[in-house]
């Protein structure tokens, strides 16, 4: 049976001070996907209980899926008993970064580049989830973004939301800024995919 690693924050504020941590739809939604075919471990920094994003809570309080993520016994378990990052090998692991400035996650993550991006498999990512990638490189010392399509939370996204001061920097201009194409949805919000070669972001 496959391997599957779910890697959550450990930051539990923003650099304003607001209460942050991962957002519960992004872990509760791709969750029961590989569920019934894999076996999956959870992993943050620093290890057990990583945080989770309270207005995310309140936001989906009426999500089937949301609901049922945080009801699940074995989910509870798994969050209780979160591995730490630096306990993790990618040869192992399937793996979903939500980390962009974490070196154990860095190292882990081009870890997992030489396990699968060169190796054509997918890499992906959902939303703020693709700033986790921008420390990864290829074979040349290239970022893997250069040249690709990519997408990932807009800077009138941010805007919207207010949320500009409370990430160390933008997604999208961090994409482009690494040579990624970047691409969004026509409205804030609206749902956008961008597959290039083995990367996929949503």
């Amino acid at each position: 049976m496959p391997s599957v690693l779910f890697v959550f924050t450990s930051t539990p504020k923003t650099l304003s001070g607001a209460q942050t941590g991962w957002y519960l739809p992004e872990a509760a939604h791709p969750y029961y996907v590989p569920a019934p075919h894999a076996t999956i471990d959870f992993a943050s920094p620093n290890g057990a209980n990583p945080p989770v994003d309270e207005g995310s809570v309140k936001m989906f309080e009426n999500d089937p899926e949301s609901l049922k993520f945080l009801a699940n016994e074995t989910v509870k378990a798994k969050l209780t008993n979160a591995k730490k990052l630096s306990a993790i090998s990618a040869k192992v692991n399937f793996c979903l970064f939500d980390l962009p400035v974490d070196p154990v996650n860095i190292k882990l993550a081009n870890e997992a580049r030489l396990q699968f991006y060169h190796s054509g498999k997918i890499v992906s990512a959902v939303c703020h989830g693709v700033a986790a990638l921008v420390g990864i490189t290829d074979t040349q010392g290239k970022s893997i973004f250069a040249g690709k399509n990519v997408t990932g939370f807009s800077n009138a996204e941010e805007e919207i939301l207010s949320k500009n001061k409370d990430v160390p920097f933008s997604t999208e201009d961090r994409i482009i800024s690494l040579g990624g194409k970047y691409t969004m949805a026509d409205k804030p919000f609206k749902a956008s995919r961008s597959i290039d070669r083995a990367s996929l972001e949503d």
